[in-house]
């Protein structure tokens, strides 16, 4: 009962000191997508994630009823990086979903437009509202709504000191007519924040020595993108667990600011609430405290030794890599090593298979070349006796002109296609879906019942495979070549795939570019089929996978290809538009059906 009462006591006084209207919240999971659109329709950087801010510090005057709340000391706030915008988790300002929802907009459309040069974050956020107005009128009007409402929201300035109350007349006026104001006042405290402009990117701090580790990512249930949340961090030696009998300290009572173990390095954890802990805590403290786990057994990515690897075939293939950052090549940066499984024994269709094979045999049997006979030719095979018997008839009845076309030729009609496809095959493939079947047994059969489609049709095809760990290395499976025909032997070799390390795909599709451009045939098909994005151990992550992934993707239409990208990634919209295009990939919702989908979208796409 005790525990109950101070809970609610708890989310009254919380509620009371935050002002907000939790009734009319609206979540950026609900609005991501919509959001992304109106960025990019704006003029927003189309390869920029969109996700979530993490909260910053600010040193306020306080009210009493903020001090017993704990509340006023954080605020999640608009800003952008290279790399992706930060709105709030949810907008409860204003007491109508409909502002709320302009508050998003709004923000969206000012991190569309690129900040001042050589300006402060009071004057430059003026400069941008002007250029937002002046560029997009009818913004005018939702700004001019969100400035009333939040000018209400705002401390009164006749309740702060002299130095602040200036201070908060200058933003005042600011917001009322920007560009009015030259320079906001000097006061001892931090500004109470402005909801309707953008903060300065936030510099990761720098512990006192360097902390490896993955960059977090996962997924909400709305699509959204929740990573990069950073927190103020320390490094400690160990965390002495001998502290006697007071292992707290009582002022800390309503803090989740202690010392809590989490291993980085395994995942042996059991505290089920660990990420909403670290959420809340205002320092996480790292150390190489390994006394915990010094019995696991931790193992690493390691490359496997020669005498279990697959065959290498040749030394291997140096490719360049664009860097966004510096809008150039890194010539031969990337080292493409082919790979022959060298276990791989000839297999015959798996019979779960073999029913929707024959199928998709005869339904692709009609695309095979036909022999058609061109009937009165000056020249040909053979001759054409309907021709000959009528010229004999014209001869004898004494017509002046008498057709000479008497022989016939047979022609191939066949369509003039290639297609290479290629399979992401790095160590997320090893993830259960439905904890029935995972993603490589998925491909696995997909890449069988494509072949024996295209088998059926004769097109020309070719079947690859890769991973990568780091650039120096990037594996590029040979399953099928296009001079080579489909046989058991091709089938134990997908039926060998497992699933390897990183997802290098720029490396990847230039080498496919490579293959395929060699062709003699007038339309290429490049089909990429993976199940994520493009990452890798040295910065093939975030925006530099993604733009060096495009930048694949233009070579490869530029060489006369066409790409096209089968995933079952649920977050693959936020980012293939940009790298493939909006039609030019599709996302599989249900990863089983992937296998009987895969020939479909073939027909769909050469027909």
């Amino acid at each position: 009962m005790e525990e109950w009462v101070g809970y609610k006591w708890h989310e009254y006084i919380t509620r009371q000191a935050l002002g907000e209207f939790p009734e009319h919240a609206v979540y950026l999971k609900d609005e991501a997508r919509s959001l992304g659109i109106v960025f990019r329709a704006f003029g927003g950087d189309p390869a920029l994630s969109l996700v979530t801010a993490e909260p910053r510090h600010f040193r306020l005057r306080r009210r009493f009823l903020h001090k017993i709340a704990g509340t006023h000391r954080k605020f999640e706030l608009a800003w952008r990086d290279e790399q992706n915008l930060r709105l709030p988790e949810k907008v409860a300002k204003f007491p109508s979903k409909r502002l709320n929802r302009e508050l998003y907009i709004w923000l969206a459309a000012l991190a569309a437009n690129p900040a001042p040069a050589d300006s402060d974050w009071f004057t430059g956020n003026q400069a941008l509202v002007q250029d937002v107005i002046a560029r997009w009128p009818g913004l005018e009007r939702v700004y001019q709504r969100l400035v009333k409402q939040v000018l209400r929201r705002r401390p009164d300035p006749e309740g702060l000191s002299a130095e602040e109350a200036v201070r908060e007349q200058a933003i005042r006026q600011a917001l009322i007519h920007p560009g009015s104001v030259a320079a906001l006042p000097a006061a001892g405290t931090d500004p109470w924040p402005v909801i309707l402009w953008l903060y300065p990117a936030l510099e990761q701090g720098k512990a006192n020595g360097p902390v490896t580790g993955d960059e977090d990512t996962q997924s909400s249930p709305g699509g959204l993108t929740k990573k990069n949340k950073r927190h103020q961090a320390e490094r400690v030696e160990a965390f002495d667990r001998d502290q006697g009998l007071m292992i707290f300290r009582l002022e800390s009572l309503f803090s989740w600011t202690e010392f809590i173990p989490v291993d980085r390095a395994g995942d042996d954890t059991k505290e089920e609430d660990a990420e909403a802990v670290a959420d809340d805590m205002d320092m996480i403290s790292v150390s190489n405290d390994r006394k915990e786990t010094s019995s696991s057994i931790k193992f690493d990515l390691d490359l496997p030794s020669e005498e279990h690897d697959d065959l290498r075939l040749g030394p291997g293939i140096h490719l360049p890599e664009w860097d966004w950052r510096s809008q150039s090549y890194r010539e031969a940066f990337c080292c493409v090593q082919p790979m022959l499984a060298k276990n791989a024994e000839p297999a015959e269709l798996p019979e779960a298979l073999r029913r929707p094979a024959k199928r998709l045999q005869r339904q692709f049997s009609a695309l095979k070349p036909l022999k058609q006979w061109h009937k009165r030719q000056l020249d040909g095979d053979e001759l054409d006796l309907d021709a000959c018997l009528e010229r004999e008839v014209q001869n004898r009845r004494g017509q002046g002109a008498i057709d000479q076309k008497l022989f016939r030729r047979c022609q191939q009609s066949q369509r003039d296609l290639a297609c290479l496809v290629l399979a992401d095959v790095s160590l997320s493939t090893e993830t259960y879906i439905n904890n029935q079947q995972r993603v490589i047994d998925i491909a696995r059969d997909g890449l069988q019942l494509l072949s024996e489609a295209l088998q059926a049709s004769r097109d020309p095809f070719a079947l690859f495979a890769f991973s990568s760990r780091r650039r120096d290395y990037v594996r590029f499976h040979h399953l099928k070549g296009f001079d080579e025909t489909y046989t058991s032997t091709i089938r134990g070799r997908i039926q060998a795939l497992e699933p390897g390390f990183y997802t290098r795909m720029g490396a990847a599709i230039r080498q496919a570019t490579k293959l395929l451009g060699a062709r003699h045939e007038q339309q290429k098909v490049l089909l990429l089929l993976t199940d994520g994005k493009p990452n890798d151990l040295d910065l093939y992550e975030g925006r530099y996978g993604i733009e060096d992934t495009r930048m694949a993707v233009q070579e490869a239409i530029k060489a006369g290809l066409t790409p096209f990208c089968v995933t079952i990634d649920d977050e693959a919209s936020e980012y293939l538009p940009y790298v493939f295009g909006s039609h030019n990939y599709v996302v599989i919702r249900d990863p089983a059906q992937l296998p009987l989908q895969l020939p479909k979208l073939y027909l769909n796409l050469t027909q």
